[in-house]
């Protein structure tokens, strides 16, 4: 049963888990060093700390040394064997943290005391940069302490209205993803407001095109749009609602939405109804970014650690 908070009857009080699976398969694998922008930051440097001592990080803080250093002893945290390059405020600890990832130092960047826009420039730098041909988006894995299948969500935190190419890119990348997770054949929906393609919801039409361009376009995974949420959810809305031959309805492993109020309300409302683990990883540069938050529990911080490692190649 769900432990409800009586003074918000909507919210779970039950407290988010990292799921085992992720954990154990990025444990698996050689921990990638990772470049953290901008060290001198406790929710930061709490998540480096735990990634570390359980395999599936080895970091480098850049920033300025004695404030790192200090701030990893407010956490009781000695850093004295790890790597530390000095840098003199945000520009420089984004820039030299793109040139770790950018010359192979590195294969994973983390966000620290550093404004997202400040590093996200570093990144997008058209000279110095880690540009690839894709798109960056984000993408949220939503798993549940119960089990189940988990359900990937994009993008619900970096493109406000992602265009068409847009999201041809973040469905390329989300089949990516799934794949390394160990989904061989994921199910992909794309988000409207119904199942019918009606030119007075426009994303329905959107989701149509995005569909059919998949299926044509990406091997090793089914698509479907426009599916409303129900139809992305429950098995049984989708045998009532005709679609239950749908290849993706009611089972699937991954939703494009069309706009970032949709991902961002969606992932929300599943991370403080269900009490959902939100694993956040920012793909399609060269290499996978985490853009980390004071306001993320700590199994979110892992679980997203664990994501990015699963999808590097450090």
């Amino acid at each position: 049963m769900v432990a409800i908070d009586l003074e918000h009857p909507f919210l779970t009080v039950e407290p988010a888990t990292v799921p085992p699976i992720l954990l154990n398969r990025a444990a698996s694998r050689q921990a990638p060093v990772t470049v953290i922008a901008g060290a001198a930051s406790r929710p930061a440097l709490s998540a480096v700390r735990e990634a570390s001592e359980v395999g599936l990080m080895r970091p480098i803080l850049i920033g300025d040394p004695p404030s790192v250093r200090a701030e990893a002893e407010a956490i009781g945290w000695d850093v004295a064997g790890h790597d530390i390059i000095g840098a003199s405020g945000e520009e420089e600890e984004a820039r030299l943290a793109v040139e770790a990832c950018r010359d192979g130092t590195a294969g994973l960047l983390m966000k620290g005391r550093v404004h997202t826009n400040v590093l996200m420039r570093a990144v997008l730098d058209r000279g110095a940069g880690l540009r690839t041909g894709e798109r960056l988006v984000h993408i949220f894995l939503l798993t549940h302490s119960a089990g189940g299948r988990p359900l990937a969500i994009s993008d619900a935190a970096v493109n406000v209205a992602p265009d068409i190419d847009t999201r041809k890119s973040a469905t390329r990348q989300m089949a990516s993803l799934l794949h390394h997770l160990g989904v061989p054949r994921p199910g992909i929906a794309f988000l409207s407001a119904t199942e019918t393609p009606i030119r007075s919801v426009p994303s329905s039409l959107e989701a149509r095109h995005l569909r059919d361009w998949a299926q044509a376009e990406i091997a090793d995974a089914e698509f479907s749009g426009p599916l409303a949420l129900d139809l992305v959810l429950s098995p049984e809305a989708a045998r009532i609602k005709g679609l239950a031959d749908d290849p993706v309805a009611g089972k699937a492993d991954g939703v494009i939405v069309p706009d970032i109020l949709a991902g961002n309300v969606l992932y929300k409302t599943l991370v403080h109804t269900t009490g959902a683990c939100a694993a956040g990883v920012v793909t399609g540069a060269r290499v996978p970014i985490l853009l980390t938050s004071r306001a993320d529990p700590p199994a979110a911080r892992l679980a997203s650690v664990a994501l990015a490692g699963l999808i590097s190649d450090a």
